[in-house]
């Protein structure tokens, strides 16, 4: 090997290792060490919706070399369920997989963040919060609140509940006690329904088994299977007009977030979209097998009346009309979202209502 060659290989070299030197160092100042703890509101039995917490933890360790981990713990485990949101913005946990809606009774500002009774279907949620204002105004809330928050799955439109005798009328509704969530209990009981809110999705089969409830809801026909509750109650309604698109959110810590490297938030946020679409996918595929699992086992689907779902709607209407006086960040959040509804309902009712409904038409036919 002559001088020069020598010299150019031993310099190829020396920069190698210059260069090997420099990325430990490098790496180490943009991939941190970081372990954050995240509570579900969900019992890991229901895989899908508390999936959405693993498939965040998945990604952000993938994205991060395994310097980010995310340790994810079902209800119950750290806190309850339902106490998911003050253990984030007390700090006990860095974040939380749950729906804001939970949290209603503290401001019904996060009642929107989920769903609200006659609110957005589940792509036109998405379309409002990341392309509307959703996000924005919902975090807006959120910082008075100490946390953020981005979505993070969504069910699509839920099931209308189980209901132990058949529906028809109002009539018929009076009296009648209900398990259900969010500001869904404050319309059903300007019709005479008395609304349980109390009662988490461990506890439904068995306040529906005992007769604690008359009638119940959780999501859908497969998370309703694996609660078998198509064993105690046989008429199983639909749709879900409390809940359109119900978003899962996750919540974070708002000074935990604001510490995190910017590009953990960039990793955080993209895992958390992941999450978001996925959860809809999984329930989208899921959800058909189901229901024919419940329907071959006795179940009598039923949908509710015009007159029930117009008198709903109207009592939603009144609600929403009086918490916009007394709540200004309700007041502003919601009007900003009906603003955006009346003109995507104007275009969604044209192409894509027409496509849909021609190929229903068509699956009826049984020509698909």
């Amino acid at each position: 090997m002559d001088r020069r060659s020598f010299i150019r290989r031993a310099g190829a070299v020396g920069a190698g290792a210059a260069a090997s030197a420099l990325a430990s160092p490098a790496l180490a100042q943009e991939y941190p060490k970081i372990t954050w703890k995240m509570t579900s509101s969900f019992p890991k039995s229901l895989d899908t919706i508390y999936g959405g917490a693993e498939d965040i933890a998945a990604h952000v360790s993938d994205a991060t070399n395994g310097n980010f981990v995310i340790q994810t713990y079902e209800a119950g485990e750290i806190v309850p369920g339902a106490q998911a949101a003050d253990a984030v913005s007390a700090g006990t946990v860095d974040a939380a997989h749950t729906c804001s809606y939970y949290f209603w009774n503290k401001d019904p500002t996060y009642a929107i963040g989920t769903a609200i009774p006659f609110g957005l279907n589940a792509r036109l949620t998405n379309a409002w919060f990341y392309q509307g204002d959703g996000n924005k105004l919902m975090n807006e809330f959120y910082a008075t609140q100490g946390i953020m928050g981005l979505p993070a799955g969504n069910t699509g439109a839920q099931m209308g509940g189980w209901f132990r005798k058949e529906i028809n009328t109002l009539d018929d509704l009076k009296g009648l006690k209900m398990r259900i969530a969010g500001l869904a209990g404050k319309v059903i009981e300007k019709i005479g329904v008395i609304p349980q809110q109390d009662i988490a999705v461990s506890g439904v089969y068995d306040a529906l088994d005992k007769g604690t409830v008359d009638a119940a809801e959780w999501v859908g026909p497969y998370d309703d299977l694996k609660l078998g509750l198509q064993k105690i109650a046989k008429y199983y309604y639909y749709p879900g007009w409390w809940e359109g698109g119900a978003v899962v959110h996750a919540f974070f810590n708002l000074e935990k977030w604001g510490a995190l490297p910017k590009n953990y938030q960039a990793i955080l946020a993209d895992a958390c979209a992941f999450a978001n679409t996925n959860m809809l996918a999984k329930y989208d595929v899921k959800n058909p097998h189901a229901l024919k699992d419940i329907v071959q086992q006795g179940v009598t689907l039923r949908p509710f009346s015009q007159e029930i779902m117009e008198a709903c709607f109207q009592a939603a209407s009144g609600l929403y009309a009086d918490l916009s006086k007394s709540n200004a960040y309700f007041k502003r959040i919601y009007e900003d979202q009906v603003a955006y509804k009346k003109d995507a309902y104007l275009w969604m009712q044209l192409s894509e209502y027409t496509f849909d409904t021609f190929m229903m038409i068509q699956q009826r036919a049984g020509k698909l």
